[in-house]
């Protein structure tokens, strides 16, 4: 690695690699006897902001395309709203409840909340910033401008007053506050204007207007009738007006014969950590359904308001939503952040990242094989990797199922399948042609239970066997099955995955599926539906890690072993690939496979708790974050177990959640083409990038990695879109 070094990201912090230097905090961790002592783990919520800093890099980043930008700065604001609406409300719900209960490392609720501030401001500052000096100006440098109502021209103001009236007005609903009306309620994640005004006695009023959701954000002047001069030909010039301030500007339309003194935009963040009590509910859709009701009048987490807002109303605000100062953001800029997506949204595709289009593995591929895919499977494993590799191939599997006569029963979870799914007509496909069908429908998705319990309702309709979930446990593993009568047998064919069945995240997340026939895995996927749909008590899953059951047990064990194969003079390698590493045990047991000498990388792409390069603790343990184009979602576990290596995929991350209050499932890849793909290709790429990776430092800050011949770096995810793996490339 000599010619790669570490350099700072964002955070101002000193240049040093991870196990280069170390603060005296740091320094007094070093060959630390006790592996439980709190400060060798970062705080989970103080990493989640760290990666959320990681996101508002890609909208620093200049090499990105312009409008790419902008979607990184949307992504950051909508993951900030749900980092409110179930973080900070968490710690809220704990505070409340007088509860000193710490996680490893040791932090009670008030204290998290108390750091967690001044990380927000200091996002919020950054992307603001971001925004208004560097992005702002370079739409204008490429002919898109965004107006604020005092720079129009008298005409574009008439034009666009002619708009409001006849498309926005009808629309709009103030709604007053005084002894005879009551506060109006703030909708979740609304964005609303806070309206003074004076009648004709000289009383002042306060009103809200709510800026409909369900209207374009950013009104294109060029399109409104009339038509405008047309721009000269080959200009690329657009001009925009944000919707809020079109309203701000044309109040006198909503208050006749008042006097509009001011108007501020404000955006709520609410509650939405609904607990639901399944123990006790008769029927848990009625039950969930009845918490997504609840959850619209969750209580105020936090207020964004403009630098501009007079502290009077600024107190109506605070006062009547019961929320503390702290829980208060003024904001220079864009209100709220996630609505810049509509900026992403502007028709230039050559300010956005080139379209690609995915790959069919040709064992799947009608246009390369006349086979069908129950064929492909027999003959060997096939593995997709998503979004490099289409995710038609899986729903076409499933259709396939649907119409074949052979085949008896289809069986598949749900969790986030989205609108319009594909993967639902099927099965309402399959029943249709009289199979066996069951759908087990998470309803506890977070934030998708409406669509679930749509869908489920839908399959429970038709006559498909539908289960909702089990108590106490969300269902988290994707998994598919289909059984089919061949000859004189019956023969079961598996998809197994790290992602949801759902086409739209399949092209924007990194995800890996696995179809295969081996009659093991079909066993206990088999098993595993039992659990789901019935009752069972199965322990001994023969190829499968299945959470809570075995999975916790089995990773213990196999990280052990590679402690035993390094102590044995065989040298321990683990290389895990995940979204979150939070569980405490967890952690603890990877600082005893560093200190054995086990070398350990990490490709951790959000919290990591764990603090890697501290001497004679995580001194062989590297922690390694991707951020780019695509979401890193894929989970891979490599155990190099004495040179008979072992490669798992699944649906888990190693926390808390994930390992004891869900089903998941991780599976292992056992074709050796697969396998030597996955550890000698996927896994080396992901370590090798130096593009979009950052390192972690023990310090729990991250530096992004520089390479000094700029045309030899490494960016994994355009790697993927360029190169087909080995056994396409015949």
């Amino acid at each position: 690695m000599s010619a790669r070094k570490l350099r700072d990201t964002a955070d101002g912090k000193p240049a040093v690699g991870a196990q280069e230097s170390f603060s005296p905090e740091v320094d007094e961790l070093a060959n630390l006897a006790n592996l439980d002592d709190p400060r060798l783990y970062v705080n989970r919520e103080i990493s989640l902001l760290a990666f959320q800093g990681r996101v508002l890099e890609e909208g620093e980043d200049e090499t990105n395309p312009l409008l790419e930008r902008f979607k990184f700065l949307s992504i950051l604001g909508s993951n900030l709203d749900e980092f409110f609406m179930v973080r900070v409300a968490g710690l809220k719900h704990q505070l409340a409840a007088g509860s000193l209960s710490t996680g490893p490392d040791g932090l009670i609720p008030r204290d998290q909340l108390r750091l967690i501030r001044p990380e927000v401001e200091t996002l919020f500052q950054r992307a603001h910033k971001c925004l208004n000096e560097q992005l702002f100006p370079a739409l204008r440098q490429e002919e898109i401008f965004i107006l604020q109502y005092r720079d129009l021209t008298g005409a574009q103001r008439a034009l666009l007053h002619e708009y409001f009236m006849r498309n926005i007005f009808p629309v709009l609903t103030p709604l007053a506050f005084d002894p005879g009306h009551p506060f109006p309620h703030i909708s979740n994640l609304s964005l609303n204007l806070a309206v003074m005004i004076r009648d004709n006695r000289g009383v002042e009023r306060f009103a809200r207007v709510k800026v409909p959701d369900s209207l374009p954000q950013l009104i294109c002047l060029d399109r409104l009738p009339p038509s405008p001069p047309q721009p000269p030909a080959g200009s690329k010039r657009q001009t925009f007006v944000w919707l809020d301030e079109l309203i701000s500007s044309n109040l006198d339309a909503l208050f006749p014969g008042m006097t509009v003194l001011e108007a501020h935009p404000f955006h709520v963040t609410r509650d939405a950590e609904v607990e639901i009590q399944e123990w006790e509910a008769e029927d848990l859709l009625e039950t969930t359904e009845e918490g997504i009701r609840q959850r619209r009048f969750g209580r105020v987490t936090r207020l964004t308001v403009g630098q501009a807002m007079p502290a009077q109303i600024l107190d109506i605000l605070t006062s009547n939503l019961e929320i503390e100062p702290e829980d208060v953001y003024r904001v220079e800029g864009r209100i709220p952040m996630s609505s810049v997506r509509h900026v992403f949204a502007i028709d230039r595709p050559d300010l956005k990242d080139a379209p690609f289009l995915p790959a069919i593995p040709s064992a799947l591929n009608p246009d390369v094989v006349e086979e069908d895919a129950f064929a492909a499977i027999r003959r060997r494993d096939i593995l997709l990797h998503h979004p490099y590799d289409s995710f038609q191939p899986v729903v076409s599997f499933l259709k396939q199922a649907a119409a074949d006569p052979s085949v008896l029963a289809l069986k598949a979870t749900l969790y986030r399948v989205g609108s319009n799914s594909p993967v639902v007509q099927a099965l309402l496909e399959a029943n249709e042609n009289g199979k066996q069908v069951a759908a087990l429908v998470e309803l506890k998705a977070r934030f998708d239970e409406e669509s679930n319990i749509e869908w489920a309702k839908a399959l429970e309709e038709q006559g498909v066997h539908v289960v909702y979930g089990l108590l106490g446990l969300k269902v988290h593993v994707k998994a598919a099955l289909v059984v089919r009568k061949e000859g004189d047998a019956l023969r079961r064919y598996v998809h197994l995955a790290t992602g949801n069945y759902n086409p739209l995240t399949a092209h924007t997340y990194t995800d890996m599926g696995l179809f295969t026939g081996d009659e093991i895995i079909a066993a206990d996927v088999s098993d595993l539906f039992n659990y789901l749909t019935g009752y069972s008590a199965k322990k001994d899953y023969r190829k499968l890690m299945v959470a809570p059951i075995n999975l916790r047990d089995r990773m213990e064990e196999l990280i052990r072993r590679e402690i035993e194969h390094h102590r044995n003079g065989n040298p321990g390698r683990l290389i895990f690939k995940m979204n979150q590493l939070v569980d405490g045990p967890m952690v603890r047991l990877l600082y005893e496979a560093s200190c054995a000498g086990v070398k350990i990388d990490l490709l951790v792409r959000g919290v990591c708790c764990l603090r890697p390069g501290i001497p004679g603790v995580s001194e062989n343990i590297r922690v390694i974050s991707i951020v780019g184009r695509f979401l890193e979602h894929s989970r891979v576990y490599y155990f190099r177990n004495g040179g008979n290596e072992e490669i798992y995929l699944g649906s888990a991350d190693l926390m808390p959640r994930n390992l004891d209050h869900r089903v998941e499932v991780l599976f292992p890849v056992e074709d050796e083409r697969l396998a030597h793909y996955l550890r000698y290709e996927v896994l080396e790429i992901y370590l090798a990038d130096c593009a979009k990776s950052r390192h972690m430092r023990a310090d729990g800050s991250y530096a992004r990695v520089e390479h000094e011949h700029t045309d030899e770096c490494v960016n994994a995810q355009s790697y993927f879109l360029g190169h087909k793996p080995p056994w396409e490339r015949m």
